[in-house]
């Protein structure tokens, strides 16, 4: 990452539509930086994938058991980001039950890859992904960002020790 402002890109989302008429209301809708982060306080927290264990069963259900403790803290809105398609993002949220986090499909790996967080993840035949990692960001501007020891193993290894949600909290608790 250049600088603390968080880069600008334009993200491929799929919303309801209800007006649509058939067995598929969704419809694309492209979503850019600024529409999610441009006058709000933002905590993005960001993992390898959809339907992948660690992020399953602790990453995106702890920020979503703690939705409510991150609205008192300020916190307008709370983004999981993942190096996914929206169909994937979609329908991982669907299976999770997910109500309050905002999942956000980087399909292209732009955005992570303009934050310097794209890792190859080969080895366990991902391609390439984003590292782990959470941020709270005051109008696009990073305040401060956990990002998981290892990076420079090229994705070898895959620690979930500060990216979580408690961590995030107790920053902003003690801020």
């Amino acid at each position: 990452m250049i600088d603390n402002q968080l880069p600008d890109v334009v993200f491929k989302t799929r919303v309801r539509n209800d007006a649509l008429d058939g067995d598929n209301p969704f419809e694309w809708k492209n979503v850019t930086t600024a529409d999610l982060f441009k006058g709000k306080n933002v905590v993005l927290f960001a993992l390898p994938g959809a339907f992948t264990p660690t992020c399953s069963s602790t990453h995106l259900p702890g920020y979503e058991a703690a939705f409510a403790d991150f609205k008192t803290q300020g916190v307008d809105a709370v983004i999981c980001l993942s190096v996914n398609d929206a169909f994937a993002m979609f329908q991982w949220g669907k299976q999770l039950g997910a109500q309050n986090v905002f999942l956000l499909p980087d399909g292209s790996g732009e955005f992570t890859r303009k934050m310097g967080m794209l890792v190859d993840k080969s080895n366990v035949g991902f391609g390439y992904r984003s590292w782990r990692y959470s941020l709270y960001a005051e109008d696009g501007e990073v305040k401060t960002l956990f990002a998981e020891d290892g990076f420079s193993d090229n994705g070898l290894s895959d620690p979930f020790e500060v990216s979580d949600a408690g961590t995030m909290l107790n920053w902003l608790k003690n801020r």
